[in-house]
């Protein structure tokens, strides 16, 4: 298996390597190759006029930039691209990355293969014991409210099932004590039982493109046809959730833990926006945060979340505030009896180099880690030519300079993969997978045989 160059091993550094993984007596696997990311794992994060935001691109001063094997005028995404790049094009069977705002899911969307993000706690410290690793690189340790997630990446479902069989053994517990004792559930995993399905097109935070919303479309039509129920769902407070729980819960320091990573270092061109950005004192982003308020809502939040929390007690709110905002998503699941969640995944592809230009639409993965739910990738369609003609009519809903460049950084993508979100509740890693499975089965036999 491949490994994402953040997965570190006894005695080698984090870009080089190889290891022995295994799971007590349990299945081996040998990684034989460590895969590209980018410099401290903040995908890109720059700034274009007033456009802020994580970004998808895959580039640092070491080993350059990874572009799209479908289309290298498009970016893989991030930040575990070099993981869907290599699968994508037939280099590995499976493969180990991370996720904190999407780094699985965008990579695996826009290069057309499976990624899952697993419930925080679920493989997050069993990981290290099981394959044998020292830990997670990551550019920002302590976090609490948004943590960073191990998953799984492969070119069909039944790989990811495959690779949490053997981490989620029976004797995971006694591996380590930390995580819960709770072993991969395979008669959830092979159960045939219909399941009512909560759908959206839309999270109200960044207008789909015509290929997004057709794909969940296209896949709400053939779940029900297989027998299953499909009830429209809306998101709640997705303004709330991306700018003031996520942004605000990875900056909660003002981002001096990341300035500190940097220092000495050599900055890619990619993230050099955001170390400006970072350096420039409180009352300047302050300010800045008033004069955009009636003009630029989202970017005035963003300059506000990255002046960080200020004192120990605005930490704990902001923590409160997670939880507060979990269980309100999960009663407005669970006022509809819900069984799993169909969602956009961003797609198609950007083109390398432009996301600066619309630095929103991160929020159809990022809402996810906020919640800590299972979520996975499944690609159920491609760009079609209607779906590039539609995109004239794209407005967006804030009319900011994000949602005026969105078309142009989806364009020129027909014959790009378009995938969608296949979520549960927490520690429904398994209903997940299921669910996953059951989407790409009725997509596949759509299409028919090649």
């Amino acid at each position: 298996m491949s490994l994402k160059d953040t997965y570190d091993f006894p005695g080698e550094a984090c870009d080089q390597g190889q290891g022995h993984c295994e799971s007590a007596q349990g299945p081996r696997a040998i990684s034989f190759a460590k895969t590209n990311i980018p410099q401290t794992l903040i995908r890109s994060l720059k700034r274009a006029g007033w456009g802020l935001g994580l970004g998808f691109e895959c580039s640092n001063p070491t080993y350059g930039q990874t572009l799209n094997p479908l289309n290298l005028k498009k970016t893989s995404g991030g930040s575990s691209a070099g993981e869907a790049v290599l699968l994508a094009e037939s280099g590995s069977i499976l493969g180990m990355g991370t996720d904190t705002g999407g780094s699985i899911r965008i990579p695996a969307s826009f290069c057309g293969v499976h990624g899952l993000r697993t419930t925080g706690s679920r493989l997050r410290h069993s990981l290290m014991v099981v394959v044998g690793y020292t830990g997670v690189a990551s550019a920002i340790k302590g976090k609490k409210s948004v943590s960073t997630v191990a998953g799984p990446m492969a070119r069909d479902v039944e790989s990811l099932a495959l690779c949490l069989r053997a981490l989620l053994s029976e004797d995971m517990h006694r591996l380590d004590p930390t995580v819960p004792r709770m072993p991969f559930r395979e008669e959830v995993y092979t159960s045939n039982q219909p399941l009512r399905i909560g759908y959206y097109e839309s999270d109200g935070y960044t207008q789909p493109s015509p290929s997004m919303a057709r794909a969940v479309q296209l896949t709400c039509w053939l779940l029900q046809d297989a027998g299953h129920q499909v009830i429209p769902f809306s998101v709640p407070r997705t303004a709330y959730a991306i700018k003031h729980l996520l942004v605000g819960g990875l900056f909660a320091d003002g981002g001096a833990t990341f300035l500190e990573k940097l220092e000495g270092d050599i900055v890619d061109p990619t993230i050099k926006g955001l170390v400006k950005l970072l350096r420039l004192p409180d009352p300047i982003k302050g300010f800045l945060s008033w004069i955009l308020k009636y003009i630029y809502p989202r970017t005035s939040q963003q300059f506000e979340e990255l002046r960080g929390v200020g004192t120990p007690k605005k930490l704990w709110e902001q923590h409160t505030a997670v939880e507060e905002y979990q269980q309100e998503f999960i009663a407005k699941w669970r006022s509809l009896d819900l069984d799993v969640l169909l969602a956009p995944a961003l797609a198609p592809a950007l083109c390398a180099g432009c996301f600066p230009k619309s630095s929103e639409c991160q929020s159809y993965s990022s809402l996810y880690n906020v919640l800590d739910f299972p979520v996975g990738v499944v690609p159920v369609a491609t760009v079609t030519p209607q779906d590039e003609e539609e995109l004239v009519f794209y407005k967006g809903y804030y009319g900011d300079s994000s949602d005026k460049h969105f078309p142009e950084v989806v364009s020129g993508s027909v014959g790009l993969p378009v995938a969608a979100q296949c979520i549960a509740l927490p520690w429904e890693d398994e209903l997940c997978l299921w669910f996953m499975k059951e989407v790409d089965t009725l997509v596949k036999n759509q299409r028919g045989p090649k």
